[in-house]
């Protein structure tokens, strides 16, 4: 799971950063509110950890701001102890909770996870199922009627990405900005090497499931058996 912190205060950004990688989050930080609505505006994350008080740009001025350009990210303000006031106009202004600062790192992840299983992003320990194929994000393992594959994270980070458009065609620079990041030097050529290993994965499996790819218009999940309505996250 992406996720960006916008953050002026270094060191607690840092340390937090810090927390949720070894929780196994890929994490991006962001200083101040321009640097964080840049960042933010791109799409690519899962949940974004704003400060209400942050240097030029406010952490409320940042989501409205997404809010007002249609980005529909789950926003999780951080708030002073007092700050009463900005926590309700925050969630008037479209953020999906709160954390007052200080706060324990339980709590936090519980907040994260809590916010992106409402979206139907983060899957704890429950499995992506398509057509004939299973997903495990954690153990990053593919299944198909008892049998089951290792992949490496980006091959797993990509295929959860497909297996969550399946109705999307999506674009190599969607891809890289997804599985990459957004600031990565990946090139389209990266994107066709790890569909091509997806794709041998599938096949050694026998699944009926196959990458489509139409040029100009990008990849998706197609499932050559009966009508598979899509992607499922089971427990």
């Amino acid at each position: 799971m992406k996720v960006l912190i916008v953050e002026d205060e270094k060191r607690l950004a840092e340390a937090l950063a810090q927390i949720l990688k070894r929780n196994n989050f890929d994490v991006d930080v962001s200083f101040d509110g321009e640097e964080g609505l840049d960042n933010a505006l791109s799409g690519v994350y899962d949940v974004i950890l704003l400060d209400i008080l942050l240097p030029g740009m406010d952490g409320l001025s940042v989501l409205k701001e997404l809010r007002a350009e249609a980005i529909p990210t789950p926003v999780i303000l951080l708030t002073a102890l007092g700050e009463v006031e900005d926590r309700v106009k925050g969630l008037d202004l479209g953020a999906d909770d709160y954390l007052p600062k200080p706060f324990k790192t339980e709590e936090l992840i519980a907040r994260i996870k809590a916010v992106t299983r409402r979206r139907g992003e983060f899957h704890a320990d429950g499995i992506l199922s398509f057509g004939d194929i299973e997903l495990n994000p954690l153990a990053m393992t593919l299944y198909r009627e008892g049998k089951s594959y290792a992949l490496t994270q980006k091959e797993s980070n990509l295929l959860e990405y497909l297996l969550q458009n399946t109705n999307i065609r999506l674009s190599s620079d969607s891809i890289i900005e997804k599985v990459w990041g957004y600031d990565s030097d990946a090139e389209d050529g990266n994107v066709q090497a790890y569909m091509s290993f997806l794709r041998k994965k599938l096949a050694a499996l026998g699944s009926a499931v196959k990458i489509g790819n139409l040029r100009g218009a990008g990849y998706m999940l197609e499932y050559e058996g009966a009508e598979s309505g899509g992607a499922k996250k089971t427990s």
